[in-house]
């Protein structure tokens, strides 16, 4: 059973040295050590190259960053995936107990915790938390988590939270099967109490995870607990079937149909990693072309993707309809909508546009071509998509107008580029081959 541990970190360079230098064992036994690191400031990613098989880099957030490395080539090969937070320490037998856990066919489980801090009612808060996870099934990020590769991947990996992101996935393993519970310990640092005070923080936990229960939104219980959160939207992916002689039909010439499809296919699946991994909040693919397809089934059935049909029209009565139906359901969360043609697209992208809808109406990726590659809504603006020229050089200056005229206030980031013709895919693929794999998938 080949293992991948999966370590987030953030300004963790006094201390990241002795955690690898501790994994050093697992490494020689052939588990695979890969640090993400979500935009540290101090030397963590020069340290973590020192000691690790992989360092990536991921926007911050512990499940971004999770789900990241869980994409790296070395964890797509393992059997099972750990979760290791970078304050926690392994037990010296860590490796064989989850080997065996899950060759007798664990789907997943979790340690037993020790917190280590200088509160004399420290070992009574860790003894309750293995107490209250072996009673309830849901385990935290400080038990070290390790799961089934293949149920991971199945279940769609962590939810884009900002925190809970542990209770949640617990939640959704718990529904395939209850977790092992092994005894050993693992030891975490307690700094939050020590820091924060004993009690305040005892109070804290409490109500975050009481009001998680009651639903309580995820990004306000990460604001009170003292995370810098990032602005939440919902994405909206619109995408054509890959169906070979209707998805990229210009790129045809130089690829055959069949592989335009599969061109199509590959833009599609980078979107819908890009989007996760940008965490901003609820993930929706609109399906066009054959809703049917294959492709949507198994992203819906295995990864848990909520897929549905776009509506009959043009690209703005398709945009205009998810627009809607998005603010009668949700109306205060702002919308992003954005195509599968844009390979460029980075999760940085959609996180600038989720923080630019906290101050204005609309924001906007402008595409070389003219039109553009991403539009976010905070409200609904139905005109915007009323007498557009689509597929045309008049796209973008034609919604500048329809903005204006609406007296809304936008916001345009920097002008991507999409891959629509041969000229296209050759930049793409000189792109793609010049660039380190690991960022690729990141």
């Amino acid at each position: 059973m080949k293992l991948a541990v999966v370590m987030p970190v953030l300004n963790e360079a006094p201390t990241l040295p002795a955690r690898l230098l501790a994994l050093s064992e697992l490494r020689r036994e052939g588990a695979a050590v890969i640090v993400v690191d979500g935009g540290s400031d101090d030397d963590t990613v020069a340290v973590a190259r020192s000691g690790a098989d992989a360092v990536l880099q991921a926007p911050r957030g512990r499940a971004a960053q999770m789900n990241a490395g869980a994409c790296h080539p070395l964890a797509r090969c393992a059997d099972g995936l750990l979760f290791l937070h970078a304050d926690t320490a392994l037990p010296a037998n860590a490796h064989a107990r989850i080997q065996k856990a899950l060759a007798d066919g664990a789907t997943w489980g979790r340690f037993d915790v020790r917190i280590e801090g200088r509160h004399p009612l420290l070992p009574m808060v860790a003894a309750f938390m293995n107490r209250r996870s072996r009673w309830s099934g849901i385990a935290t990020g400080d038990q070290a988590m390790f799961v089934q590769r293949t149920v991971f991947e199945s279940l769609g990996g962590f939810a884009p939270l900002p925190l809970m992101e542990d209770i949640e996935l617990s939640t959704r393993l718990k529904g395939i099967s209850p977790p092992v519970c092994l005894r050993e310990k693992v030891i975490t640092a307690g700094r939050r109490w020590d820091q924060r005070g004993f009690w305040r923080t005892v109070w804290l936990m409490w109500r975050l995870r009481a009001n998680w229960a009651m639903g309580g939104d995820a990004h306000a219980l990460a604001r009170r607990y003292g995370y810098t959160v990032r602005a939440p939207a919902a994405v909206a992916v619109l995408a054509k079937a890959p169906v070979p002689g209707q998805a990229k039909t210009r790129l045809a010439p130089l690829l055959g149909h069949a592989g335009a499809a599969r061109a199509q296919r590959g833009f599609i699946l980078r979107t819908l990693t890009t989007a996760h991994h940008a965490s901003t909040g609820p993930l929706t693919l609109h399906g066009a072309q054959g809703a049917n397809h294959r492709l949507f089934h198994l992203l819906r059935d295995r990864w848990g993707v909520a897929c549905r049909p776009q509506v009959e029209g043009d690209i703005g009565e398709r945009m205009a309809a998810v627009m809607v139906e998005h603010f009668a359901n949700t109306p205060h969360l702002p919308l992003i909508i954005v195509g599968t043609d844009c390979p460029v697209l980075t999760p940085e992208h959609l996180q600038q546009a989720a923080d630019a809808l906290q101050t204005h109406d609309a924001v906007l990726i402008p595409a070389e071509d003219g039109g553009y590659v991403l539009i976010g809504l905070r409200v609904a603006l139905p005109t915007v998509f009323e007498r557009v020229d689509w597929s045309t050089p008049r796209v973008m200056a034609q919604t500048r107008l329809r903005l204006t005229q609406v007296g809304a206030r936008w916001q345009e980031l920097p002008a991507l580029w999409d891959v629509d013709d041969p000229q296209d895919w050759t930049r793409w693929q000189t792109l793609a081959s010049a660039t380190p794999d690991h960022l690729r998938r990141a």
